[in-house]
């Protein structure tokens, strides 16, 4: 039921490009993004990297086997609604996620909550409270 999703209306990323995600292994990586957190894949490169372009709602991010580390990277996502984007991602089978708490970013309240990927990206979900 589409009602009980979240919509992702926005991904800002923690280091430089979201579209340049690392994962060490792009296949392996794939399902996680498919079935919890709700993307699809809607483009593969090979060249320079393997690359995986994922989309869901309004948002784009591309995970890459570029050599990076994925445990200093990830991306802010915002949703319309964290008690449905929670209950969804637990749904698709996510196992561990953070409690909800305040965040203030400038002048921005936000509930946020994260999610650390098998591949160790680290995805914070918030939803703007003003």
């Amino acid at each position: 039921m589409a009602a009980n999703k979240a919509i992702f209306k926005n991904a800002w990323p923690y280091q430089n490009d979201k579209m340049n995600l690392p994962v060490k292994n792009l296949e392996n990586a794939i399902p996680f993004y498919e079935k919890i957190m709700g993307f699809t894949v809607f483009e593969r490169k090979e060249n320079p990297c393997k690359t995986a372009i994922l989309k869901r709602d309004m948002i784009e991010i591309g995970i890459v086997e570029n050599g990076g580390d994925p445990t200093q990277d990830g991306c802010f996502f915002e949703v319309d609604n964290i008690q449905q984007a929670s209950e969804e991602l637990k749904s698709n089978g996510l196992e561990r996620q953070s409690e909800f708490r305040s965040h203030k970013e400038n002048e921005t309240e936000w509930i946020v909550f994260f999610v650390i990927a098998p591949d160790e990206l680290c995805y914070c979900i918030g939803e703007r409270q003003n």
